[in-house]
């Protein structure tokens, strides 16, 4: 099973970046793992895993950025986000 929430240390720490996923989502693991090739830092949490105010706090957290709380969400500086698995537009937002 996955850890529920964490950290991914990288090379590339030039923004602060969080992933918002599911721990059975596809599309978030293709993401996640997109953040891992590319050697990014980012801190994750997996909603499905939360549990009580935790949960709701983070749903909380996402929901200005995506207010259909769908997977995976990936606020970048706090300024932009990229929802769903794409790439190309996280390689912009990321600077890579």
């Amino acid at each position: 099973m996955s850890t529920a929430k964490g950290n991914v240390e990288g090379s590339n720490s030039k923004h602060q970046t969080v992933f918002y996923g599911l721990s059975t989502c596809i599309w978030c693991k293709r993401t996640r793992q997109f953040l891992e090739d590319a050697s990014v830092s980012f801190d994750f949490f997996y909603v499905d895993l939360l549990q009580g105010e935790e949960r709701q706090e983070v749903l909380d957290r996402i929901r200005p950025w995506n207010p259909s709380l769908s997977f995976p969400t990936v606020v970048v500086d706090d300024a932009d986000s990229v929802i769903g698995y794409k790439p190309d537009e996280l390689k912009e937002a990321l600077g890579l």
